[in-house]
């Protein structure tokens, strides 16, 4: 079999460069992280209070509660996103980085591999502050159960890194980004329950929803933080893991293609 269709093969080598990201990443960590929890807490703050004094409860609880969960979501999926995408892509064709740590005794998997597990854990420390605001502002209903909300958002750094990761590999500018952005991250983010309940649209656009990672993400989080065990718990685990296994191997396809052929 052709080896640029191979699966990823799966090496500790990823480390040193993981570690690389971080300490260049560490210089500008305050800036980063800022710039990171900024428009997410903007959102979750302006809509919780804005909105929140003009409705009723959301499916029994206040509307800042039932917006905080799916403000941890939005802000991890972005985060890991423009990691991936803007950050991978300089890593990769502006400031050629790939290039000169492939001279070192690693190969492309390892690369990838690195920039998966790095977009997930910068996306973590989103998902978290996030968290510990709502901590702050008392707004979970069961602290142990809420601590869950951690892993939960390292598998949704992980599947949309690995989703950014497919779009760096076909890309040409920075500009081409936008079209990611504009067809696949905003209508996730409007159809799949981040500011209303997803149950509340047509059935067509219910049915879009149901397939999206994002929708499972939320379903995930937002019962950990209203203090209960998320129903279909198998399955959203494996709706998020299948997204993120087929588009890592298909993002490691086409960057072989690209680089390698």
């Amino acid at each position: 079999m052709d080896r640029r269709w191979a699966f990823p093969r799966f090496s500790l080598r990823f480390w040193p460069i993981w570690q690389r990201n971080f300490l260049v990443w560490k210089k500008l960590a305050g800036t980063s992280i800022l710039g990171n929890l900024a428009d997410p807490m903007f959102y979750m703050l302006g809509f919780g209070y804005g909105l929140g004094s003009l409705m009723p409860q959301v499916g029994g609880v206040s509307y800042m509660t039932f917006l905080s969960a799916g403000t941890i979501c939005y802000s991890t999926m972005n985060s890991a996103s423009f990691e991936v995408l803007y950050s991978g892509f300089s890593r990769m064709h502006v400031q050629k980085t790939w290039e000169a740590i492939l001279n070192a005794p690693v190969d492309l998997d390892d690369v990838l591999l690195a920039e998966l597990i790095w977009g997930a854990s910068k996306s973590l420390l989103s998902g978290l502050a996030i968290l510990i605001v709502i901590w702050i502002l008392g707004l979970q209903q069961d602290w142990a159960l809420s601590l869950w909300v951690i892993p939960v958002t390292l598998l949704i750094g992980l599947t949309f890194s690995a989703m950014g990761l497919v779009m760096t590999s076909i890309s040409p500018n920075y500009e081409f980004f936008m079209y990611y952005f504009t067809l696949v991250i905003t209508p996730m983010v409007l159809l799949c329950g981040v500011f209303y309940p997803a149950d509340r649209m047509p059935a067509f656009l219910q049915l879009i929803a149901s397939g999206l990672p994002l929708t499972h993400a939320i379903n995930l989080v937002r019962p950990l933080i209203q203090g209960n065990i998320p129903s279909h718990l198998t399955g959203h685990i494996t709706n998020m893991l299948g997204w993120t296994t087929l588009s890592y191997w298909l993002a490691t396809v086409l960057t072989r293609r690209r680089l390698l052929s």
